[in-house]
C-alpha cells in the first residue's frame, strides 16, 4: 500500500499560496480536489486555507466523503445548495485575497465569489496541477497497472477482429475486456478507425465495418485507482501488410522507439518532440506527422508536460508522458503508436509492454 502524501500535497501548496500572498484557495477541479483529499465525488468544493481544508459536497455523498476523505480535511454535507454552504466556511474566518481556479470557474462562479464578502479575489493557474506533475511511486504504480490491464484487454479481444466486424464491435469488446478485468472508467472515448478513418487523428469510432488488408488503429485507455494509462495499437486486418503498410509502419516504429530509448527529464518538450518528428521527416512524411508527439498522464489523460514543437519548458524528473508518433495519409490510412513512460531521474521507464512488432490479423 502506498504512503499517503494528502498531507505533504496540501503542505506544497500552502507554501506556494504564501508566496502569492493569498489567504485561501477554492479548489473546483475535481482531479485536484482528489488529488488534495482523496475524495472521488462528482460534485465538491474544496477550501485550502493555512489552517485547515473543508471539503463541501451534497447529501449524496454523506457517507462516502467522510470516509474517503478521514483526516486530510474537515466534510461539510449540505443539502440545499453546497455554493452557500461553502460561503459559510469561507466567512468563517477572515480572509483578505481568496484564489480561485480560472482555468475551472465559470463567469458564474465567480460572480458567487464576490458575494462571499472576501476583499478580493484573484485567478490562478493549474496551482495544483503544477504540483500533479511530479509523481510519486504509488502513482506511477497505478499508471504501470492501467497499462497493464489495458494490454490484457486488447490481447484477450485482437484474435476475435474479423473483415467485416464494425469498429462499434471492436470497441464494444475492448471495452468490455477493459471494465471486466478492473478499469475504473475509459479515460477518454476509445478511438476504433478503419481504413482511411485511421488518416483521422482522432477519428472517434463509427459504424463502418473494416475490410480486409486495411489498417485498425486502437486508441484506448484504462483507469486503476483514479489514474490514467493511454495506449494506441495500429494492426492490419485479415491479410498480410503490403510493402507500403510496411514502410509506414516502420517509420513510425523507429520514430517511437528512439525517442522512447532517449526522451530524458531535463531536455525541452521541444526536443523531445524532435526526437521522433527527424525521424519521419527524414523518411519523407514529416507532413503526415501533424500532432505533438505526447502529454502528461495522471489523474487526467491530458496533463503536463506537453512533448510539442513549440514546447520549451524543461521536462521534470517524476514526470509520466505519453509518446505517441505517428503518420496519417488521408485516404489511404494511418499508423500511431503510444506507450507510456516515466521520466525516472536516471533515465525513462516504460510503464507499458511497448509491444509495437506489426500484427496482421489473419
Amino acid at each position: 500500500m502506498s504512503a499517503d502524501r494528502r498531507d505533504s500535497r496540501q503542505a506544497a501548496l500552502r507554501e506556494r499560496l504564501a508566496t502569492l500572498g493569498l489567504d485561501a484557495l477554492v479548489v473546483q477541479s475535481l482531479p485536484n480536489i482528489r488529488y488534495l483529499t482523496g475524495f472521488t465525488g462528482s460534485s465538491g468544493l474544496l477550501v485550502i486555507r493555512p489552517q485547515d481544508a473543508i471539503l463541501v459536497t451534497d447529501y449524496r455523498y454523506a457517507s462516502q466523503a467522510p470516509r474517503e476523505v478521514g483526516n486530510a480535511a474537515r466534510v461539510e454535507i449540505d443539502q440545499v445548495n453546497v455554493w452557500d454552504r461553502l460561503k459559510r466556511v469561507v466567512q468563517e474566518r477572515p480572509v483578505g485575497i481568496g484564489g480561485f481556479e480560472a482555468h475551472v470557474a465559470t463567469v458564474k462562479d465567480r460572480e458567487r465569489l464576490e458575494g462571499f464578502g472576501v476583499p478580493r479575489w484573484e485567478p490562478t493557474g493549474d496551482l495544483v496541477e503544477r504540483l500533479r506533475v511530479i509523481k510519486d511511486q504509488g502513482e506511477v504504480a497505478a499508471i504501470r497497472g492501467a497499462a497493464a490491464l489495458a494490454t490484457e484487454a486488447l490481447a484477450e479481444i485482437l484474435p476475435s477482429v474479423r473483415p467485416g466486424d464494425t469498429e462499434f464491435a471492436i470497441a464494444a469488446r475492448l471495452e468490455a475486456a477493459l471494465r471486466q478485468r478492473g478499469s475504473e472508467w475509459h479515460p477518454f472515448p476509445t478511438i476504433v478507425a478503419s481504413g482511411p478513418r485511421a488518416a483521422l487523428p482522432h477519428a472517434g469510432t463509427s459504424p463502418r465495418a473494416v475490410e480486409q488488408g486495411e489498417w485498425l488503429l486502437l486508441d484506448f485507455g484504462a483507469q486503476m485507482d483514479g489514474y490514467c494509462a493511454d495506449l494506441t495499437r495500429t494492426v492490419v486486418v485479415g491479410a498480410r501488410a503490403d510493402e507500403r503498410q510496411r514502410q509506414v509502419y516502420d517509420t513510425v516504429r523507429l520514430a517511437q522507439r528512439r525517442a522512447l530509448e532517449n526522451v530524458r527529464a531535463g531536455m525541452t518538450g521541444r526536443e523531445a518532440d524532435q526526437l521522433a518528428r527527424e525521424v519521419i521527416t527524414q523518411r519523407g512524411y514529416g507532413e503526415a506527422f501533424g500532432h505533438s508527439l505526447g502529454h502528461g498522464l495522471g489523474l487526467e489523460v491530458h496533463e503536463a508536460p506537453r512533448l510539442s514543437a513549440t514546447a520549451e519548458a524543461v521536462l521534470p524528473a517524476g514526470a509520466v508522458v505519453t509518446v505517441e508518433p505517428g503518420i496519417y495519409l488521408p485516404g489511404w490510412g494511418g499508423v500511431r503508436l503510444e506507450d507510456d513512460v516515466h521520466l525516472a531521474a536516471e533515465g525513462p521507464e516504460l510503464l507499458s509492454d511497448n509491444a509495437v512488432d506489426l500484427v496482421e490479423l489473419l
